[in-house]
């Protein structure tokens, strides 16, 4: 029986950057930063400090996962800003936003409302991007899912 996820894979185009991106623009805590093997892959992980049981693992396209080929055809989506990697959840999306646009933290969209609580959207220093979500409670339905009332 699968009781939670542990480790999720954000895919980067370069490991120091993406650290100093997740740990000094997001705040992140770094777990993990080691050399697995003689000559073999670095493993860098971050996670929020209030949430020690999920970790996010800062990957470059590349062997030993992936083929020479396929991690080109990945890095090539991910410099194109295509790729999503998830939704961060805070209690004040406006400060958040605020807080990282300060620390220069490019964001895709403002807050705005949504049915499920009020987002903004940012890119990680690869180009992938992520949703800041301070969730509402329960769903409402009187907002459009394109931002403001429905």
């Amino acid at each position: 029986m699968i009781t939670k996820l542990g480790l999720a894979t954000v895919w980067v185009l370069d490991q120091d950057s993406a650290l100093e991106f997740f740990t000094g623009k997001l705040g992140l805590e770094v777990r993990d930063d080691m050399t697995l093997g003689e000559g073999g892959m670095r493993w860098v992980t971050v996670g929020a400090k209030d949430q020690p049981d999920l970790s996010l693992a800062l990957m470059v396209p590349g062997p030993p996962t992936m083929d020479p080929d396929s991690a080109a055809a990945m890095k090539a989506l991910i410099a194109k800003g295509v790729l999503g990697a998830g939704a961060f959840n805070t209690d004040d999306c406006q400060a958040e936003y605020e807080r990282l646009s300060a620390a220069g933290v490019e964001f895709v969209h403002k807050p705005e409302r949504r049915p499920y609580g009020i987002e903004a959207v940012f890119r990680d220093d690869s180009g992938c991007w992520y949703s800041l979500t301070q969730p509402f409670g329960e769903l409402d339905e009187s907002v459009s899912w394109n931002g403001g009332a429905g």
